[in-house]
């Protein structure tokens, strides 16, 4: 067909509002109401059962992104002992042989004294409730503002003085068990997954790169070694930082002869792995403790933490962190809320990498390409 006799579509029938191409899927979904109805709910069901099976893999998707931060986290040492001219092979075994010893050691000196301090802090919740109500505080409060508290106490002894409620809250000794065991099994599924993640990490990389197009390839592999990077520091020096304060509370602790030291300081481990807001938390909690045990002994240990988390925010934390991206106190505090939301400790603990990682792909991505915008 010559070029003279192609459709000119700024003719008559276009003129006059006949349906074109782009119109047609419209008109025909409008004029075929039935069939529209049918594929939408169909597209809807499909979204229903999409979002019924990741609910149903939680576990499994949280067990992988808890192998995969594993896996960075170990791999900067792997890489280390790489450079000193030890197979990549060999240094995944030695690392993962020192992780296993740790753990195991970690283990053995921890789980006996922290499980007598918590058979011995329930069994003294009693004593707690007795000093409390005998005490000075209590008294003024009743006698100025009435016996409604120290009623509200004797309930709260009465309550927990039941081994029936103490046993309902917990679950029952069935519900305990089956707890420890998901715990122990999910443990050995995210060793072994990051085990495999470590070993074959290279070749993710390689083949996340090979994704995108050539031209891109070159800054996808940079951006790429730099989020690694900085995720793997990240979360290693979160880990030295809350076996600081964990080693840390448990001398003073012991020190001040308080009886639960090896259990808060356990609680220490766990609590200041949320990034910025962990030591506060942890700082309030262990404060409130030993204030029941012993008042003077609260009193120095608030004092005496107060000063290790200045040293640990100006002297610590640069040192340990000086790999990692740096963010916003502000994104810090929404990225932990958000995550500890959504994901409970390790939504806190990933939160501040993934956000460093936009950050840093807003940064070397977004931002140059509107700068070259005219």
């Amino acid at each position: 067909m010559s070029r003279s006799t192609r459709p000119d579509p700024t003719s008559e029938g276009a003129e006059a509002g006949a349906p074109t191409s782009r119109d047609r899927p419209v008109w025909s979904a409008i004029s075929r109401p039935y069939a529209a109805g049918f594929f939408l709910t169909l597209g809807g069901l499909t979204a229903l059962l999409l979002g019924a099976a990741l609910s149903n893999l939680s576990t499994v998707l949280i067990y992988i992104a808890i192998a995969l931060f594993v896996a960075l986290a170990l791999d900067p040492l792997v890489r280390l002992l790489v450079r000193r001219g030890i197979s990549r092979a060999w240094a995944i075994v030695i690392v993962f042989g020192g992780l296993a010893v740790i753990l195991a050691t970690a283990l053995w000196l921890l789980i006996p004294p922290v499980v007598r301090q918590v058979e011995q802090f329930v069994g003294d919740i009693p004593t707690f409730v007795n000093d409390l109500i005998d005490s000075d505080a209590v008294r003024w409060v009743e006698t100025n503002f009435g016996d409604s508290l120290g009623d509200v106490l004797k309930e709260v002894q009465s309550f927990v003085t039941n081994p029936t409620n103490i046993a309902a809250i917990g679950g029952g000794l069935l519900q305990v068990g089956i707890t420890i065991g998901t715990f122990i099994s999910g443990a050995i599924i995210v060793l072994v997954l990051s085990l495999y993640f470590l070993a074959a990490l290279p070749r993710m990389k390689n083949s996340l790169v090979r994704l995108t197009p050539a031209r891109s390839r070159a800054t996808v592999s940079d951006m790429t070694g730099q989020i690694t990077d900085s995720v793997g520091g990240y979360l290693a020096g979160m880990v030295v930082l809350a076996l600081c304060n964990a080693v840390f509370a448990f001398i003073v602790l012991t020190i001040l002869q308080q009886p639960f030291a090896a259990l808060l300081a356990a609680l220490a481990f766990g609590i200041t792995l949320i990034p910025l807001v962990g030591s506060v938390l942890f700082w309030a909690t262990a404060t409130v403790f030993t204030l029941i045990v012993s008042p003077t002994s609260g009193l120095i240990f608030a004092i005496v933490y107060l000063i290790y988390m200045q040293i640990e925010a100006y002297l610590l934390t640069p040192r340990v962190m000086n790999r990692t991206i740096s963010v916003p106190g502000s994104l810090v505090v929404i990225g932990a809320l958000v995550g500890g939301t959504l994901l409970g400790l390790l939504g806190a603990l990933v939160a501040i990498p993934v956000t460093a990682s936009v950050l840093l792909i807003v940064k070397q991505i977004v931002i140059p390409r509107q700068d070259a915008k005219k």
